[in-house]
């Protein structure tokens, strides 16, 4: 197979009445085992298990804890959100569900907290899982290994880089496990083909191509009054003072809906930020660069001109790294991440999924979870080749890993570096121009308009800047 050509970036053409009670019951009914099998409850006594106290109580969550709570070795003690409903159907889900299990309606008795800095108080908590908003992430993250503890925290690891590289450090040094949800990695057809691909099955890598959507936009939307059971202020945190409008937080009838917030620019960055950090990861696994970084990012982008949600639509970005290889990114390639070399292609996905309205897979197609461009690609790793970290499970291995302090398979140094390509690329949709990025300095090189987007102004008393260290 011929080297492919130096590829060259051009622009195309871009183209929610049920009540508290039905809403808890389509959460923990539909989602959540009814039976532990394997390592039913009971068999660690209480004083043997991991406390976990949950911060952020919502549709994400939610499947982060369905996959926490199958494991005896951990159990939820507290939950803690701004919004009063979503905490107590937070605590409900959680109490019922243990009652289900043992036949024992106290069994559980979760402790709820408005303010999640109170729960981090509370020192009976061993950790905290964080799956709240994305401008909500690294805050309580440093303030729970700050607390000495250990966290899961959802991507995006942070919103802006120096948020991450603060967020990195502190974990680093209070020697806490953090665990990235980027959950790609404990999914068996993700580990294989990054170790198909790191032993040469097809030759020389040159390429990666990973599909990602962009988002709609959406209608300009009246400002309504504040919910009584929503702490708005301290929902907006570090961002802007805003008018409450339901569109740009989260459905109040519903916790399964996707909530406005992820198309906001105040409190995200969009798809880049959402899907691209497991996409990004993955690759990098694959192309051994989760320690480092892009040489030089380029990418163009439409974004809405008007209405409420302003998150980049239709993209495509290119990034160079040192070692050679080419990574591009756009929504016109399939959902998932496709490896190029001189021998050959391996295409990894999750499968006949759609990350939103947008995503390019037509529903009903089957994607085949792994492929390549010849069957004999896709033989099994030999004994003595290379072999990848092993995770079943990204909550199961996180509390593994609590329990022996070794390094979990996301640990916040790799989230954050598979952050950072998605925030400079966000950083280059913005500018419209290359950008030669510096992966040991974290800096772009001889750019002070682009390294003044590392950081973003911050609302006291909210944000990074203000916690004590």
């Amino acid at each position: 197979m011929q080297k492919s050509k130096k590829q060259t970036i051009t622009r195309r053409k871009f183209l929610d009445t049920s009540a508290k009670a039905t809403l808890f019951s389509s959460v923990a009914m539909a989602g959540f085992p009814t039976i532990i099998s394997a390592r039913a409850i009971g068999k660690n006594p209480p004083s043997d298990k991991i406390n976990i106290g949950w911060i952020g109580n919502g549709r994400q969550g939610t499947g982060d804890v369905r996959g926490t709570l199958r494991f005896d070795t951990a159990m939820f003690v507290a939950v803690s959100d701004v919004d009063s409903n979503r905490m107590d159907l937070g605590k409900k889900m959680i109490d019922e569900y243990y009652a289900r299990q043992t036949g024992n309606s106290s069994y559980a008795n979760v402790k709820t907290y408005g303010d999640y800095k109170e729960l981090l108080l509370d020192k009976s908590i061993d950790a905290v899982m964080i799956t709240t908003p994305d401008h909500w992430h690294s805050q309580p993250a440093i303030e729970a290994a700050l607390a000495g503890k250990d966290i899961y925290l959802e991507k995006p690891t942070s919103l802006t880089i120096s948020e991450g590289r603060l967020l990195s450090d502190v974990v680093k040094r209070k020697k806490v496990i953090l665990q990235v949800g980027t959950q790609q990695r404990s999914s068996a057809q993700f580990r294989v083909a990054a170790e198909l691909v790191r032993n040469g099955r097809i030759g020389k890598l040159q390429t990666v191509k990973i599909g990602l959507p962009g988002d709609p936009s959406g209608p300009e939307a009246a400002e309504m009054p504040i919910p009584k059971n929503l702490n708005y202020d301290m929902w907006l945190g570090s961002t802007p003072q805003v008018y409450y409008t339901e569109m740009r937080v989260h459905p109040q009838n519903s916790i399964n809906d996707r909530p406005g917030w992820l198309r906001c620019e105040q409190f995200g960055a969009g798809m880049i930020t959402g899907w691209g950090q497991h996409h990004f990861d993955s690759a990098a696994w694959g192309m051994d660069t989760e320690l480092t970084g892009p040489v030089s990012i380029e990418a163009v982008a439409q974004f809405p001109k008007s209405g409420l949600w302003d998150v980049h639509g239709d993209f495509m970005s290119k990034a160079e790294y040192a070692n050679g290889i080419t990574m591009l990114t756009s929504g016109g390639y399939p959902n998932g991440v496709r490896y190029e070399g001189t021998d050959g292609w391996i295409f990894v996905t999750r499968g006949n999924y759609r990350a939103t309205e947008s995503d390019p897979i037509p529903q009903g197609q089957t994607n085949p979870p792994l492929s390549a461009s010849d069957p004999k690609i896709l033989t099994p790793i030999g004994e003595n080749e290379l072999h990848l970290y092993v995770s079943t499970s990204q909550q199961g291995n996180w509390l593994d890993c609590i329990k022996s302090h070794k390094e979990p398979i996301s640990p916040v140094e790799i989230g954050h570096r598979a952050c950072t390509v998605c925030l400079v690329t966000h950083i280059a949709m913005k500018l419209g121009r290359k950008l030669t990025w510096d992966p040991v300095k974290e800096k772009f090189v001889k750019d002070d308009e682009a390294n003044k987007m590392f950081s973003r102004p911050q609302r006291a008393p909210y944000g990074t800047s203000y916690i004590k260290m």
